[in-house]
C-alpha cells in the first residue's frame, strides 16, 4: 500500500505514552429486528384502473357527404325490468288495419289483417288492430263490390239504350227513365 492511502487496520498501540486517552469500548452490534407479523388478511390483487370507455370507430365521410348521426349505443335494461314482449302478428295487423282503409285495395288489408289475427291466436295474444282491419277491410270489400256492380249495371244499360237509338229509334229506356236518343248519344243524361 502506498502511504497517501488511510489504512483502516486496527494499529497496535506501540508504546503509547501516559497522556494519551483511551479509546471507548466497541459498541455491540443492534439487535436484529423481529420478523414482520404474518397478515391476517391476503394481500389485496393489484387492480387495474378502470378502461376508458373505446370510441367508436368512425369513418372518414366524403367532402361533401351529408352528415351521419352514428348509431346509438343503447344500454341493456335496468335490473328487474325486461324489453316488452313482441306478440307475435302485431305490426302485420297494424299494416292490415292502413292497407284496408285505402278503399281500393282494402281487399289486400283485410287478408293481411287475417293472418295477422291467426298469429297472434296460435301465440295466445289478442289482435286489436287486427280485428279492426277485419272489419274495415269487410266494409271496404263490401262498398267496393257494390260500386262495382252499379258500374257494371249502368254500363249495361248504357250499352242497351245505345244500341237502341244506333237502330232507328227516337228514344229509349235509360235506367228507368225514357230519354231521347241524342241525349244518350251525347252522354249528358
Amino acid at each position: 500500500m502506498s502511504d497517501n492511502t488511510p489504512n483502516n487496520e486496527p494499529v497496535p498501540n506501540s508504546g503509547a505514552s501516559a497522556g494519551d486517552v483511551p479509546s471507548a469500548p466497541p459498541v455491540p452490534p443492534a439487535p436484529p429486528t423481529a420478523p414482520p407479523a404474518a397478515p391476517t388478511e391476503p394481500p389485496a390483487a393489484p387492480t387495474a384502473p378502470p378502461a376508458a370507455p373505446q370510441e367508436p370507430a368512425y369513418q372518414a365521410q366524403a367532402p361533401g357527404a351529408p352528415y351521419a348521426a352514428p348509431a346509438p349505443n343503447y344500454a341493456a335494461p335496468a335490473p328487474g325490468y325486461s324489453a316488452p314482449a313482441t306478440v307475435p302478428g302485431k305490426t302485420l295487423g297494424i299494416v292490415g288495419l292502413i292497407v284496408s282503409i285505402i278503399f281500393p285495395i282494402s281487399l289486400i288489408g283485410l287478408i293481411l289483417s287475417i293472418v295477422a289475427l291467426v298469429q297472434s291466436k296460435k301465440a295466445g295474444a289478442g289482435n286489436v288492430p287486427a280485428i279492426i282491419g277485419i272489419v274495415i277491410g269487410l266494409i271496404g270489400v263490401i262498398v267496393g263490390i257494390v260500386i262495382m256492380v252499379s258500374i257494371f249495371s249502368l254500363a249495361g244499360a248504357t250499352t242497351d239504350a245505345l244500341e237502341a237509338c244506333l237502330a232507328g229509334a227516337e228514344s229509349a229506356e235509360l235506367l228507368g227513365q225514357t230519354l231521347p236518343c241524342s241525349q244518350i248519344m251525347s252522354g249528358s243524361y
